[in-house]
């Protein structure tokens, strides 16, 4: 293990450095913090009940985590009792797996943004087999052009200024695009255009799930992920399992907590999605697939979830509403960005890299945290970074058993990616 951890701090840290001395880098996450900053003051000060709001957040949060497997069972059975399918994947390999037969081969794939499809390399393996697969959110399709990994979980090109996007689109689309963000957003929605209209299949994640209802929640500005699970004849939803809440209502209040965070007063768009389109307005009889997909398909999945949530001193971090607010206080990703992590960004992130990757890769994380406590005062469920951190050096240090047998059957997510 001593070799690969190693191998991971190499990597890691010759990351880090060539981020550090790129002056765009430093310039665009000065400027994304000093605005995050400003405009979650605003936020709050507008919407002053969010903070007990996030407090009744963390104890549903709690909650759900403790009793997933029930709710799991509960989703599943609503989402087929709404004439969806449900599914149940234990591992990486088993969510690929599933989405690869849903999907087929030689298909046009619209994708929206998903941190768990991120986790699981998703596109990548959809496009190894056949498949042409579109991201169509802004920042992640300016990454898939630059064949980079994400800079931020909400905000994935955050380290791209305007006129790199211009030269970037300029290539893609063979046409002189200027460096101005309404002309660039213009180009991208008519290139996209026509591939939401021709898609086979629309990709989602989701910001929540509740399982009283078997209903996703999708929380978004562009109007893509609405585009994505509507206009395609296939949807398919890939969750964590540590989306799932027991009630539509409690799924309601993580969802205005997550964007609140996300230092906005409210989304464009909020997409509540409980199954295949329907109409009953030929004799109140229920048909199933009018304009919107006529499948709806949801993989929930767990990949090392279960594990985090077995435990007392990590299982918080499954507590994570994915809002990004910590980032822009971490002293450490105000220098580096997503150079400071693997898939997950952060301190807290190392858990997630232990469980969803492997122990080598998280290594350099859990090392290189400071452990100073502001992006727990920032986060609205206060995860304690600072426990986390502390026990997964014990992991690192005394080498757990199952960590060493993820190690063993070389567990990584990358393997067989050009990334």
């Amino acid at each position: 293990m001593g070799h690969r951890i190693g191998e991971a701090y190499r990597e890691n840290y010759e990351g880090m450095m060539r981020t550090l001395r790129n002056e765009k880098i430093a310039l665009a996450l000065g400027r994304a913090t000093a605005s995050y900053r400003e405009n979650l003051r605003k936020t709050l000060a507008k919407h002053p009940h969010t903070l007990a709001l996030a407090d009744e957040v963390r104890k549903i949060k709690e909650t759900s985590v403790e009793h997933w497997e029930s709710l799991l069972k509960q989703a599943m059975d609503n989402i087929a009792e709404n004439h969806g399918q449900a599914y149940f994947a234990r591992t990486a390999d088993d969510a690929r797996r599933m989405v690869a037969e849903i999907v087929g081969t030689k298909k046009l794939v619209v994708k929206s943004k998903s941190l768990t499809c991120e986790e699981l390399d998703l596109r990548q393996h959809l496009e190894k087999i056949g498949n042409v697969v579109w991201e169509t959110d802004l920042g992640e399709l300016i990454v898939q052009l630059l064949d980079e990994a994400p800079m931020h979980i909400v905000v994935p090109a955050l380290h791209v200024s305007k006129e790199d996007v211009a030269d970037l689109f300029s290539k893609a689309m063979g046409k002189r695009v200027e460096a101005d963000a309404e002309t660039e957003v213009a180009a991208a929605r008519e290139f996209l255009r026509q591939r939401f209209i021709e898609a086979d299949v629309g990709i989602s994640g989701a910001n929540v799930a509740s399982a009283d209802t078997g209903s996703i929640l999708i929380i978004e500005n562009e109007g893509n992920a609405r585009l994505v699970t509507g206009f395609p004849p296939v949807h398919v939803a890939v969750v964590g399992i540590e989306k799932l809440t027991p009630t539509l209502s409690d799924s309601f209040k993580i969802a205005e907590a997550t964007w609140r965070y996300d230092a906005y007063s409210a989304p464009s768009y909020l997409n509540l999605i409980s199954g295949p389109s329907k109409t009953g307005d030929i004799e109140k009889t229920t048909t199933y697939g009018a304009h919107g997909p006529k499948e709806m398909h949801v993989v929930f999945v767990d990949n090392g979830r279960s594990e985090l949530a077995k435990d007392p001193a990590l299982k918080e971090v499954l507590y994570c509403l994915r809002c990004g607010g910590c980032m822009y206080e971490c002293p450490v990703f105000a220098l580096v960005g997503g150079k400071f992590g693997y898939k997950y960004f952060i301190g807290y992130g190392a858990a997630w890299i232990a469980h969803v990757a492997n122990l080598a890769r998280a290594a350099p994380v859990a090392y290189t945290c400071l452990r100073c406590g502001r992006c727990t005062e920032r986060c609205p469920v206060k995860i304690d970074t600072e426990k986390v951190i502390s026990h997964m050096r014990s992991i690192l240090v005394r080498g757990y058993d199952r960590f060493a047998e993820l190690y063993t059957a070389g567990r990584d997510l990358t393997a067989g990616t050009s990334r």
